[in-house]
């Protein structure tokens, strides 16, 4: 793998070194970023199935979601049908580009008028009645029209959602009355998204994993904690557990671990540093349900995360990128060697622990949690779920009704 491709979907090496020598600090005087306070969470906030149900509605249906990748539509008339939490949504990309989101339901009598799956189409008719959609859910044949009698297809075009196209990903919101302004929303965290040019990426490979419950699942995406005693045969023989550089951007987050050979610049002036990426691990965190964590030897790993019907369960879309190359047998072999770790680390390692975790809730252990003051991260998500509740939730005014 050429290093300029690497670097070209990185942070540019000012930021890196940067990011780098909070590192380094934290490594020489063993400590990690922190939290002011440590936090209380109670265990029914993961159990209580009417807190979940409203937390759902509001946070993931009435919120933007990162429901797909830019690479998910590679080319204008590429299309992507799915569930997203229990509501059948088709994605399509037209002839001029642009990507539109739409309730995968016929307007006559209901019917889901494309089975789950992706390539490429133009048309979608219904298998009930032959109602036929264009790729922009314009009502555009109705069979029989003529016995059927008076339509206005205007009316009749299938149920927009609001979507939105940045940083190389497709952000919707579930609801259909409801706007955004995905810049205003992702605010400060632009500038470090983007940077990783998602839309330049290969796509390696895809996989829906099950797993426990939405925020047992996700509390292990945002520390460094766990590392060492969880992943020691993956990503944990090259971080460092516990050491933890952390940034917040509204809802948002970024968490940047040091690797392992970390050490080998200390002493060494920053000037001298030439590749600050080769030292530390960054991890992205998009409220409520996006991770992206790269770079990682020209691989990267984006996840999103969608809770289940209930609290005990999430579903998670893995996608395994690899910078562009010459696709070669090494390149192959490095891209299966990355997407085989991953999958241990999460399905194997993260989610088979938090399992216990989750089949213990209701054990009656614990009324309550206790977060340490060296999980920001986790800190910070909890604290804005429950701003996203109370409507104080940074960014909220970049989504509205209407």
């Amino acid at each position: 793998m050429r290093q300029v491709e690497v670097e070209k979907v990185t942070h540019s090496n000012a930021d890196a070194k940067a990011l780098v020598r909070r590192a380094l600090r934290h490594r020489k005087n063993g400590t990690t970023d922190q939290a002011e306070s440590q936090m209380r969470l109670p265990v029914t906030s993961y159990t209580d199935a009417e807190q979940f149900r409203n937390e759902v509605e509001r946070i993931y249906h009435r919120l933007p979601i990162a429901a797909a990748l830019s690479l998910d539509l590679p080319e204008p008339g590429s299309y992507m049908a799915e569930d997203i939490m229990g509501r059948p949504v088709l994605l399509t990309r037209d002839k001029a580009g642009k990507v539109h989101a739409q309730l995968n339901v016929c307007r006559h009598r209901g019917a889901v008028i494309c089975p789950s799956g992706r390539g490429k189409k133009t048309r979608f008719s219904c298998p009930y009645h032959s109602w036929t959609y264009d790729n922009q859910g314009n009502l555009i044949g109705v069979y029989g029209e003529q016995s059927f009698g008076p339509i206005n297809r205007d009316e009749l075009a299938l149920t927009r959602l609001n979507c939105e196209e940045r940083f190389g990903i497709i952000w919707l919101c579930l609801t259909p009355s409801i706007q955004f302004d995905i810049d205003a929303w992702i605010g400060d965290m632009a500038g470090p998204l983007q940077s990783l040019e998602l839309e330049n990426w290969e796509l390696y490979e895809q996989r829906t994993i099950p797993g426990p419950g939405w925020k047992a699942t996700l509390d292990g995406y945002l520390e460094v904690y766990h590392h060492d005693t969880v992943h020691g045969k993956t990503v944990g023989q090259y971080t460092i557990g516990n050491l933890l550089v952390h940034d917040t951007f509204g809802p948002h987050q970024r968490l940047t671990f040091g690797r392992k050979n970390l050490d080998e610049l200390d002493g060494v002036p920053m000037e001298d540093w030439d590749d600050p990426h080769e030292y530390i691990r960054i991890i992205h965190s998009i409220f409520p349900n996006l991770s992206v964590s790269g770079i990682v030897g020209g691989h990267c790993l984006v996840s999103q995360v969608s809770p289940g019907k209930g609290p005990e369960t999430t579903t998670t879309r893995q996608s395994i990128l690899c910078a562009k190359g010459g696709k070669d047998e090494a390149w192959h072999l490095a891209a299966k060697q990355f997407s085989e770790m991953t999958l241990q680390a999460v399905r194997d390692e993260d989610y088979s622990v938090v399992a216990t975790i989750q089949h213990a809730l209701n054990s009656g252990a614990n009324n309550s949690f206790l977060i340490g003051r060296n999980e920001p991260g986790v800190q910070h998500y909890h604290r804005a779920v429950a701003a996203a509740m109370d409507g104080t939730l940074s960014g909220l005014n970049a989504v509205s009704e209407g």
